[in-house]
């Protein structure tokens, strides 16, 4: 099974194939982590989403990286036009995310705490419906080698590692549950594959 890893930093600094950006259905880039990856790697990323939309809740579009170090960006639509969301559009957007890098062939995806910025969800909630969804979806045969979530500050770190370890006691099969622990954060330059 995949690796699951939690990381403490700036999810544009990663180098993996895909970085999953939060969207909202018109797919701008304007404000919260889609558009810190806007500015890092560049407005062709936000062109190439918005001749896509609009998109539906719980889907998601790919679109090139740009100056990224990622191949990819997977715009995940987690936010209604009013930038609220919920756990089911959540859990639609990681699971779109995940069938995205499935389809094509990926080794490595960055997820952010979908919703919880802009969106305003629970960062407990966000974590639970978001580590389920992607544990889930690894169960699915695919090229999925590593997934990140890539979170800033303690609070959020803390409620993803809680997500990770409640869903880790309630595998039957031990060997699969330490595989996926979380590890402690790290710098970009050592979180790279």
């Amino acid at each position: 099974m995949a690796r699951i890893e939690l990381w403490n930093g700036d999810i544009c600094d990663l180098e993996v194939d895909a970085i999953v950006s939060p969207a909202a259905t018109s797919l701008w880039m304007s404000t919260g982590v889609a558009g810190e990856l806007k500015r890092a790697g560049g407005d062709e990323i936000e062109f190439a989403a918005i001749r896509q939309a609009p998109a539906t809740v719980g889907t998601a579009v790919v679109t090139p990286a740009g100056k990224l170090a990622a191949r990819y960006l997977i715009h995940a639509v987690s936010l209604e036009r009013d930038r609220r969301t919920s756990e089911s559009a959540i859990d639609g957007a990681a699971r779109s995310a995940m069938a995205r890098a499935r389809e094509l062939g990926l080794a490595s995806i960055a997820f952010p705490a979908l919703g919880t910025g802009i969106g305003g969800f629970p960062m407990a909630d966000a974590a639970r419906v978001a580590v389920h969804a992607v544990r889930d979806e690894l169960r699915t045969p695919s090229t999925i080698e590593h997934v990140v979530f890539a979170l800033r500050g303690a609070a959020a770190y803390e409620a993803f590692a809680e997500a990770l370890s409640t869903a880790d006691a309630a595998l039957p099969d031990a060997d699969s549950a330490r595989a996926l622990l979380p590890v402690s954060p790290r710098r970009p330059d050592e979180a790279r594959r």
